[in-house]
């Protein structure tokens, strides 16, 4: 959350909940996400199932499946954290493939090809696919020619969440005429996260978790799990006082006066992370009204509540009191 504009100052109650990145271990393991490095062979069920029972946590989610011998960026959301992966799939994939033209293919007419499949595309999902067999478009942003070796071609694909690459290669290789097969596949990037972030392998988590079960070390699991926050920093925010926190967690709409900083760049409509003064995410919304709109005004709502993370009771009840407090000065006044 970089840039924001503030729109009134407040400070925050240190006895209700956690700056992310200092959360007890019990509360990181219930706002957290791994990236982990999905190796090739157990599907992206089992891996979860794994990490699942390495951690102890009872609930555990994956964003975007990737096939049983596809490797690379899995995140993996922990706890109250699966709520927020589906802000990954508004971002793009990337991927890197190997894949065999069946025949001799000359550079020229290759990246010919790969201009063609690039920008928006047609697809329908293989059939062993879990969705429905329609056809959609799908966004290819980049589609790049690293290295071509005999009838071996590594790719870089940078594209639209839901992507097929294996059909994506399998239809190239119809349009050049000779046919072809995906080799390999890894994905390196979901939405902003990559592989830069430090990925997580399996073997490195267990080592963590005897560390921290066992002899009582944290450091190396806190290395391993991140908060959610982590993996929402890119999308747009709002910061709220204290006092609003928890009826946004019981459903309620986010009124202009509980708002202290935005965004600059807000539009309505648009998807917002909603957070409190010390960073930590409390629900997906919807913008109502733009940056401009809301810093203008003195009323309204602003926000609408589409997906509750926090859990409730986490901050106290204030607007429960401030309501029931209105309803006694109604019933005092002749």
């Amino acid at each position: 959350m970089q840039g924001l504009i503030t729109i009134d100052e407040d400070s925050t109650d240190e006895s209700y909940g956690h700056d992310p990145y200092k959360r007890p271990m019990e509360a990181l393991l219930d706002y957290g996400v791994a990236l982990l490095d999905k190796p090739p062979g157990p599907t992206s069920h089992e891996v979860v199932a794994w990490v699942r029972r390495m951690l102890g946590v009872k609930k555990a989610g994956h964003s975007g499946t990737l096939d049983p011998l596809v490797t690379g960026l899995l995140p993996i959301g922990l706890g109250e954290g699966t709520k927020a992966l589906s802000l990954l799939l508004l971002g793009p994939k990337e991927y890197y493939t190997i894949a065999r033209i069946h025949n001799p293919m000359n550079e020229t007419k290759l990246k010919k090809v790969l201009s063609e499949f690039t920008g928006e595309i047609y697809q329908r999902p293989p059939q062993r696919s879990s969705v429905k067999r329609a056809t959609r478009t799908r966004t290819i942003y980049d589609l790049d020619l690293i290295e071509q070796s005999g009838n071996l071609i590594l790719l870089r694909v940078l594209c639209q969440a839901g992507t097929y690459v294996r059909k994506l290669i399998y239809d190239m290789g119809e349009v050049l005429g000779s046919g072809a097969t995906m080799v390999e596949l890894r994905r390196t990037r979901v939405s902003d996260l990559t592989e830069e972030d430090g990925l997580v392998r399996l073997h490195d988590l267990l080592d963590g978790v005897h560390g921290w079960k066992e002899e009582g070390k944290e450091d190396k699991i806190r290395q391993l799990v991140k908060p959610i926050e982590f993996a929402t920093s890119s999308i747009k925010a709002t910061v709220m006082r204290d006092s609003a926190v928890d009826a946004i967690c019981h459903g309620a709409q986010l009124a202009v006066p509980g708002i202290l900083q935005i965004s600059p760049d807000i539009v309505g409509g648009g998807t917002v992370c909603m957070y409190t003064l010390k960073g930590e995410l409390v629900a997906i919304g919807e913008a109502l009204m733009s940056t401009e709109e809301i810093v203008g005004a003195s009323k309204g709502l602003a926000f609408m509540t589409k997906r509750v993370i926090m859990k409730a009771g986490t901050y106290p009840e204030l607007w429960r009191s401030k309501k029931l407090s209105s309803i006694d000065n109604l019933k005092e006044q002749p």
